[in-house]
């Protein structure tokens, strides 16, 4: 990774998911987690405001040493204790049946092998365990899916590895995962071929 992946694009991401439209995506991922929880693609800790206090651990997964610099004071002010405790969501450094719950906000989009990872948080949830998402990717619409196409290049140069076109819902149950619940959307104010949402609740069922 260079300069700008490293250094750069935390800091925008930062930004750019800390808008206020997000907030209430993120409240509404965070209901309902509950005891020892995983969180992949911690960032600059965007969600911890969110965690409820039925949450008695989060271990945050964060490869970027600048994005966790940038949720210092978020980490300062949880009453939830987060460490962070893995850098990399293809591999999870955790026995399996570790965690009650996890959570991912627009992570996979990232992620080389998104599958994979979605599998190791399968791995180390307990039999019944849930990861809650919000995710962007692959639009409902085919008129938005050609452009997400067309740009997905310059979206992956431009945001370090970032696709647009990943059918998020399919790649959960491809990873095992059964969809409890997801509602499909597109963010309100965002250009469609970027904010094709999936939020929704999968089930570990072991």
């Amino acid at each position: 990774m260079g300069f700008y992946a490293e250094q750069v694009v935390p800091r925008i991401v930062n930004v750019a998911c800390g808008m206020k439209p997000a907030e209430e995506l993120r409240r509404r991922v965070c209901q309902g987690l509950r005891g020892t929880v995983i969180e992949i693609g911690f960032g600059s800790g965007l969600n911890v405001p969110f965690y409820p206090v039925t949450v008695t651990r989060v271990d945050a997964v964060e490869p970027s040493d600048v994005g966790w610099k940038l949720a210092a004071k978020r980490l300062d002010e949880s009453p939830v204790p987060v460490r962070r405790a893995g850098l990399d969501g293809q591999s999870l450094p955790f026995e399996d049946d570790t965690y009650d719950a996890a959570v991912s906000t627009w992570t996979l989009c990232t992620i080389p092998d998104a599958v994979a990872a979605l599998r190791e948080v399968r791995r180390v949830l307990k039999p019944g365990g849930t990861l809650h998402f919000v995710e962007h990717g692959l639009a409902p619409d085919e008129k938005v899916r050609r452009w997400q196409h067309r740009l997905d290049p310059l979206e992956q140069r431009l945001f370090a590895g970032c696709h647009l076109t990943r059918p998020i819902v399919e790649m959960l149950t491809e990873a095992g995962f059964t969809i409890q619940d997801v509602e499909v959307f597109y963010e309100k104010g965002a250009p469609r071929f970027l904010a094709a949402d999936s939020l929704g609740v999968a089930v570990s069922l072991g």
